[in-house]
C-alpha cells in the first residue's frame, strides 16, 4: 500500500492520529457518539468516517487507520476531473435539460429566435435563446427521480454551475449560460447581497420601539429618510408620526474638503457624519417632549446613530430590511415632496431657506387624517395643552 499522510492538512480534517484512536475505540465496541465525545469531534464526522473509509477486502466494514488514511488521501488529491467531463451520459442529460429544444405538444421542435452568442449577458429588450432552461437545482434533484437506482447519475447544482462558469472545469459550453434564467455570462457572488449592516443590532430594531409610537397617540415619535437627486444630491426628511409635521434637512455637497479620501467623509453631503450633524442641529430646536424616538431605514447614512443619541438624547430605531411600510408616514411625505423636488433634478441647488419654505407649505396644508387641521396647528395644539 502506498505511504499515507501522517499530519492533517488542518484542524478541520481528521489526522492519522485521530484515525488510530478511532480504530482503537471501535475495536472496544464503543458507539459513534461515545467515540466522538472522547476525541472531541461531531458524531456525524465519526459516522461518515466509518462509512466512507473502512476497508472492504475482508467482506466486512472493518476499520483500520492506515487503510482509512489511504482512502482519505486518494479522495483528497487535486485536481479532480470534472464529473461531467468523465460521464458522457450524465453530460448529455444535463445539456438537454439546460439547452434542449423547446417542443410543441406533438413533439416537434421549435427553434425560437436566432440569437448569436456574444460572450456576455443579453441586453435589455433583446431576444433571448429558447431552450428547456431547467435550473441546475432542478436538474440535480430530478436526477434522483429519473434514475433512482443509478448512483452514477448524481451531480450537485454547484458542480453544474462550475462547469458553466469556471475555466478548466468547463465540461459544458459557456454559451449555455444564456439558457439560465439570469443569462449571466459571469457569476455574481450572492454574498454581496447578504452583507448586513454592522451598526444595526437587535436592540435598535423597530420591534424594540415603544408601543406608544405605534398608535400615534403621543406626539414626539419621528420617521426619517433621504430623497436623492441628480449627482447623488440629497435632502433629509423628518416627519412626526402623530401630527405629520415635517422638517427638512439641508445636506449641501462638501466641496470645501477637497478630493475624496479613502475612509473619509462622503463628499456628496449625505454621509453618516453630515446626516448626524444635520439631524442634531434640527432636532434640538424642538421641546424635549417632542424628541421621543426616530425611526429610519437601514441606510448607511445612519451609521453614527449612537453618537446622535448621545448628542441629543433621541433614541433611533431601524426598520426591518426592505420594509418601507414601517415608515409609511415618511414615505407618503416623500411623495408629496417630489412635487417640489422631482426625481432626476439637482437637489443641491436648493438653499436651507428654500427647504424651510417648502416645509412650511406642507405644514400649512390641511389633512383629512387630522380632521382638516394642518400639521402646524396640530403640533401647536399639543404644545399648548402640554404647557397648561
Amino acid at each position: 500500500m502506498p505511504s499515507v499522510t501522517v499530519a492533517s492538512l488542518s484542524g478541520r480534517y481528521l489526522s492519522f492520529a485521530d484515525r488510530e484512536e478511532i480504530a482503537v475505540l471501535r475495536a472496544q465496541k464503543l458507539g459513534v457518539r461515545e467515540i466522538a465525545r472522547r476525541i472531541g469531534r461531531s458524531p456525524s464526522t465519526i459516522s461518515r468516517e466509518l462509512r466512507r473509509n473502512a476497508g472492504t477486502r475482508s467482506g466486512s466494514l472493518s476499520y483500520r487507520a492506515s487503510t482509512a488514511q489511504w482512502h482519505a488521501d486518494r479522495r483528497g488529491r487535486r485536481p479532480k476531473p470534472a464529473k461531467l467531463a468523465t460521464d458522457p451520459e450524465l453530460r448529455r442529460y444535463v445539456q438537454d435539460r439546460l439547452s434542449g429544444a423547446v417542443q410543441r405538444p406533438d413533439g416537434s421542435a421549435v427553434a425560437g429566435p436566432k440569437v448569436r452568442w456574444i460572450g456576455r449577458r443579453h441586453g435589455p429588450r433583446k431576444d433571448r435563446r429558447w431552450g428547456k432552461s431547467w435550473s441546475p437545482e432542478q436538474i440535480s434533484n430530478r436526477l434522483r427521480l429519473d434514475f433512482p437506482d443509478d448512483e452514477s447519475m448524481r451531480i450537485s447544482h454547484e458542480a453544474i454551475y462550475q462547469s458553466l462558469y469556471v475555466q478548466g472545469r468547463g465540461a459544458l459550453r459557456q454559451e449555455m449560460t444564456a439558457c439560465l434564467r439570469t443569462g449571466r455570462a459571469l457569476r455574481v457572488p450572492r454574498a454581496r447581497a447578504r452583507r448586513g449592516k454592522s451598526f444595526v443590532t437587535d436592540h435598535v430594531l423597530i420591534s424594540e420601539r415603544p408601543a406608544e409610537a405605534e398608535d400615534r397617540a403621543v406626539p414626539g415619535h419621528w420617521e426619517g429618510d433621504l430623497i436623492i437627486g441628480l449627482d447623488s444630491s440629497a435632502i433629509g426628511t423628518l416627519v412626526e408620526r402623530s401630527s405629520r409635521f415635517t422638517m427638512l434637512l439641508h445636506l449641501p455637497p462638501m466641496t470645501e474638503q477637497g478630493p475624496r479620501v479613502k475612509n473619509g467623509p462622503a463628499l456628496a453631503g449625505h454621509g453618516a457624519e453630515a446626516v448626524r450633524d444635520a439631524i442634531a442641529s434640527t432636532i434640538v430646536t424642538l421641546p424635549e417632549q417632542l424628541r421621543r424616538s426616530l425611526t429610519w431605514d437601514q441606510g448607511t447614512e445612519m451609521a453614527q446613530h449612537t453618537q446622535l443619541r448621545i448628542q441629543t438624547g433621541l433614541p433611533v430605531y431601524f426598520c426591518d430590511p426592505h420594509s418601507p411600510w414601517q415608515r409609511g408616514t415618511n414615505e407618503n411625505t416623500n411623495g408629496l415632496l417630489r412635487q417640489y423636488f422631482p426625481k432626476g433634478t439637482d437637489l443641491s441647488r436648493h438653499s436651507a431657506d428654500d427647504l424651510a419654505a417648502v416645509a412650511a407649505t406642507l405644514n400649512s396644508r390641511p389633512r383629512k387624517t387630522l380632521s382638516w387641521r394642518t400639521p402646524a396647528e396640530a403640533i401647536n395644539d399639543y404644545l399648548t395643552t402640554a404647557a397648561v
